[in-house]
């Protein structure tokens, strides 16, 4: 049974990969066999029972708005976090919106993600090991990469293109998963976010994996695309009818 029943959406961004449709648009409004990315995250979130989400804006916003109000929000209850003066990446963007989600755990999505993952088992999986936050990730080629040891819990994160690293814990041997832009968070996380202004989750992350459980869940198995450029949006089209 899932037990969530709130989600937020990170849909502030400028999209700069996905120009010329951002010169004009939010990528947050870009179509995919006719409906927006913002539409089939909020009907993906349907499936699985959550029908309350918090939508942060900045690029374009009012035609976000506008399209949440023509569309009665796609059959969800939304709340608007408004980050039209300054956009705060994933991270600044939660800690803003901390006064719509603090009283219960949440999913945390990216606008631009496109996945038939099971978020009902990603959810039973949270439940089950309790972590401050489970992040979904896949075995697919990547640059950058979380790096988790072998019971799933983050240690650090590396560049492959740039051999950069960041280790947050020791362990005998690191997995490397690539993280697909969904997390559930447990609340608990709000004051430990000390960062100000404009952050990334990922850097939240290896601040916290130290000394507190953040679990990778793995659905190599699904489909999966992220939305970044007009040439993944054909691919997309091919994938999600």
């Amino acid at each position: 049974m899932n037990t969530i029943s709130r989600a937020m959406i990170l849909a502030a961004g400028l999209g700069t990969r996905f120009k010329p449709w951002t010169d004009q648009h939010p990528k947050a409004l870009a179509p995919v066999n006719g409906k927006s990315l913002l539409q089939r995250n909020i009907e993906y979130l349907q499936i699985f029972g959550i029908r309350d989400v918090v939508i942060n804006v900045h690029h374009f916003a009012g035609q976000i708005l506008h399209a949440l109000e023509v569309n009665k929000g796609w059959g969800s209850s939304y709340t608007i976090s408004d980050e039209t003066d300054l956009v705060l990446e994933t991270g600044g963007g939660l800690k803003k919106a901390r006064p719509f989600l603090e009283d219960a755990p949440f999913v945390l999505m990216n606008v631009d993600i496109l996945t038939d993952m099971n978020l009902s088992a990603m959810i039973a999986d949270f439940i089950h090991h309790k972590p401050l936050a489970a992040l979904a990730v896949t075995n697919r080629t990547t640059s950058r990469y979380f790096l988790f040891d072998p019971a799933d819990q983050l240690c650090g994160w590396r560049n492959v293109q740039t051999g950069q690293e960041r280790m947050a814990r020791p362990a005998e041997a690191y997995v490397e998963k690539a993280f697909s832009g969904i997390h559930v968070i447990d609340p608990a996380i709000f004051p430990l976010l000390e960062r100000e202004g404009k952050f990334s989750m990922v850097d939240v992350y290896l601040d916290l994996a130290a000394k507190h459980v953040i679990r990778g869940f793995d659905h190599s198995h699904s489909r999966l695309i992220d939305v970044g450029k007009p040439e993944s949006a054909e691919r997309a089209a091919q994938l999600f009818p």
